[in-house]
């Protein structure tokens, strides 16, 4: 009863942990690495093969130097003892040693366009004390609350991170409150004004900090809007709109205008239109859109490129320049919400490619032949590059190739175009922005991902592995 009891426990925690993370970093998958007691082998639940690939790492960390039975602690909080977790690329790792768990470690992917890992570290933070509790407590009924309440986790993971920020800094007798101001911020990012979405900086300030401010501007203490009044504060937001100054707030109230060097570890919201971000010195925590945080940095995320060329066997500083080059355009698109088509050739001679061409080509090098490229992005059509030299040939060209496998009628017709040319036309990769913010990387006619989609597997609940079995069944795998 006991075994079964915490394996339901621990996939109720993993299902909650998996769908939280997905909500805030995208598709997210998780495991687990635990002892129940001192004297017990380490298992590992892995459902969703995160740490295939890892079993080296793992070997090396836990067994290699019997450090399975000895899990010592590395330092002892809250009631329990954190561990050294093992370093893995890719993977952030939260574990350490519990009341009612000897020790336990949680993983999860380490995403490429994650602004921090904080948020999520104490995400698997969390699912550790969840788990321990559970295990404590041994209630069936409340066993599926622990897996609701990181379902829904987001807020409490980013106010945690930014409180364990400042306390290292200014200790823990501060006096904002961080949950009301991440609500102020999400009220404030939905309100437009006359149409528009919020622009400017807003900083809350350590209220004992507020007098080392330069303000250009203040409000009479009786005159000082409250943060709970978020349509006012979004119409004063205005003033800061397109300028370096800031609304200055102590977390009640907004105390004024504020310029230049700001106190440190006060916490600043960029508003950005549609979405922002949350910024702790010189950290980005993370961003906000639609009415919730989201781990994502959503700058674009070319990682498929970046290895597409590296198979090409170019020279590092030629790979940095077509980078360089191709992150401003596809960032420009981004930014001016239009879709656009970028086709790298290359070939020699370069593909034949009807559309716009020029006599003399641009050559993106150039700060502003790559600004005149730009604007030729927002023309309908592709714009045709010479990979080699970075120069581009013509603009508004037209992708034309017969129907492939694998075509999807979810996305827009440059998407399924570039699939079809690239099908027919071997040394060309083409980097396809849409308006509505999703890049791809398409070469030989299929989209290249960093990771295939995940398919849920259906199973009985069974006591994991040991660690040794596992490692032993990849081997045998492989």
């Amino acid at each position: 009863m006991d075994v079964l009891f915490l394996i339901k426990s621990i996939d109720q925690i993993h299902n909650g942990l998996c769908n939280g993370l997905s909500r805030f970093s995208g598709p997210s998958r998780a495991a687990l690495v635990y002892a129940k007691h001192r004297n017990s082998p380490l298992r590992v639940y892995d459902p969703c093969d995160l740490l295939r690939g890892h079993e080296p790492r793992l070997r090396e960390h836990y067994l290699k130097h019997k450090r399975g039975k000895q899990l010592l602690p590395a330092e002892k909080k809250h009631g329990h003892s954190e561990y050294m977790t093992p370093d893995l690329a890719g993977i952030i790792a939260c574990g350490g040693n519990f009341p009612n768990m000897f020790h336990q470690t949680w993983f999860s992917e380490h995403h490429v366009d994650t602004s921090s890992p904080g948020p999520t570290t104490r995400w698997l933070e969390y699912a550790c004390r969840l788990l321990s509790q559970d295990l404590g407590t041994k209630s069936a009924i409340d066993l599926e609350t622990s897996g609701y309440v990181l379902q829904n986790f987001a807020t409490h993971a980013v106010r945690d991170h930014i409180v364990d920020m400042r306390n290292l800094s200014l200790g823990p007798d501060t006096r904002l409150r961080i949950y009301p101001l991440l609500d102020a911020v999400l009220n404030i990012s939905k309100t437009r004004e006359e149409g528009k979405w919020p622009m400017g900086d807003l900083i809350f300030v350590e209220p004992s900090q507020t007098h080392r401010i330069h303000y250009l501007a203040t409000f009479g203490d009786f005159e000082r809007p409250s943060m709970k009044d978020f349509k006012h504060i979004r119409k004063l937001l205005q003033a800061v709109e397109g300028n370096r100054h800031k609304l200055v707030s102590n977390g009640q109230k907004i105390i004024g205008i504020g310029t230049g060097r700001m106190p440190d570890f006060s916490v600043i919201a960029e508003f950005r239109g549609n979405h922002g971000f949350i910024r702790v010195q010189d950290e980005t925590v993370c961003s906000f859109a639609d009415g919730g945080f989201h781990s994502s940095t959503r700058q674009a995320n070319l990682v498929q490129l970046e290895e597409v060329l590296l198979e090409l066997n170019l020279e590092p500083n030629r790979i940095y320049t077509i980078m360089k080059v191709v992150s401003t355009l596809v960032r420009s698109a981004q930014e001016r919400k239009h879709g656009c088509a970028l086709v790298l050739d290359y070939g020699s001679p370069l593909a034949n490619i009807s559309g716009q061409h020029l006599e003399t080509p641009l050559d993106l090098k150039r700060h502003t032949d790559l600004d005149l490229a730009t604007s030729l992005a927002k023309v309908d059509g592709a714009l045709h590059i010479d990979l080699m030299y970075l120069k581009l040939h013509a603009f508004a060209a037209l992708l034309d190739g017969r129907a492939v496998a694998g075509e999807n009628r979810a996305r827009g017709a440059r998407y399924n175009s570039a699939l079809r040319f690239t099908a027919e036309n071997n040394q060309v990769v083409l980097v396809v922005v849409s308006s509505d913010r999703p890049i791809s990387i398409i070469q030989h006619g299929a989209e290249i991902k960093a990771k295939c989609d995940w398919v849920p597997r259906y199973q009985c609940l069974c006591e994991p592995m040991t660690l040794e079995e596992w490692i032993k069944e990849s081997a045998g795998q492989e």
